[in-house]
């Protein structure tokens, strides 16, 4: 399945996507600095409009949908990413890992085919510091009845909808959030949840040369910033600097968008 991949043009919608392809977009001139996201667990750029909008003329922005899988390990995740990024004269950039997406940036960081300038983890993590909450989200999106665990990623939706309603783009990407959302879409996410369980990068953390940064929301109780942000001082050697925004909560590019941003580029920018 490694290597199939589909360019999507940056007005396209796609509620009804291939299952079994990873698609990409690309914002902006080639002149700019990249900055490539890996989205989270649930797998696509459907969250992340107001922070795009935020960025443009200012990066070049890279976002992928990953495919709904069962059985790619993470390394074929990072391969078929940069088969992707190669496809579109993309050999450098910046790494921006949202939570899940972290592990698979890690995981780009040992392979050392992409040559990554340095890593942003927002929301993210090294090591999960809590295995056991990640047993526990596994077994609960996997016993949820489907409609109910569909009723309450709308409900999310809308919350993030009504906080961000004169923003056209959130608008526009949520209803595709939501009608993203299928049986397999489930599947997919407690295989991801595996491999977050299976992974370890530490040591690719403290012995990366890149700089590395990190940025959370407060309210965060599925990646508790504490516990990540205390590891990484202490064993990550080449942590330039974190951010915890009190507005946002674990799905921080989502809920503040402006400040996010204005932190990223400041960091890509020193």
């Amino acid at each position: 399945m490694a290597g199939q991949t589909k360019t999507i043009q940056a007005d396209e919608k796609l509620a009804a996507s291939p299952a079994a392809t990873l698609q990409i977009r690309v914002h902006g001139e080639a002149s700019l600095p990249t900055l490539v996201y890996l989205p989270g667990l649930h797998g696509d750029w459907t969250l992340i409009a107001g922070f795009r909008a935020q960025l443009a003329g200012k990066l070049r922005f890279v976002e992928f949908i990953y495919p709904r899988t069962l059985t790619w390990s993470l390394d074929e995740y990072a391969a078929d990413i940069e088969t992707a990024l190669a496809q579109h004269n993309i050999t450098a950039g910046w790494l921006l890992g949202e939570s899940y997406g972290s592990q698979i940036a890690w995981t780009l960081l040992a392979r050392k085919q992409f040559e990554a300038q340095g890593i942003i983890l927002a929301g993210g993590f090294v090591k999960h510091p809590l295995p056991w909450g990640v047993r526990l989200m596994k077994a609960a999106i996997g016993r949820i009845p489907f409609k109910l665990l569909v009723w309450g990623l709308a409900r999310f939706a809308w919350v993030i909808r009504l906080r961000y309603r004169h923003s056209p783009e959130t608008k526009a990407s949520l209803a595709e959030f939501t009608a993203r959302r299928t049986e397999l879409d489930r599947q997919a996410m407690r295989h991801r949840l595996n491999q977050i369980a299976q992974f370890d990068p530490r040591e690719i953390a403290r012995n990366t040369s890149l700089p590395v940064y990190y940025v959370s929301g407060w309210l965060d109780p599925l990646v508790p910033w504490p516990l990540v942000r205390s590891w990484l001082r202490k064993n990550c050697p080449r942590l330039r600097g974190d951010k915890i925004i009190a507005t946002a909560d674990h799905v921080v590019l989502g809920t503040a968008p402006a400040t996010a941003a204005r932190q990223i580029l400041f960091w890509m920018q020193r």
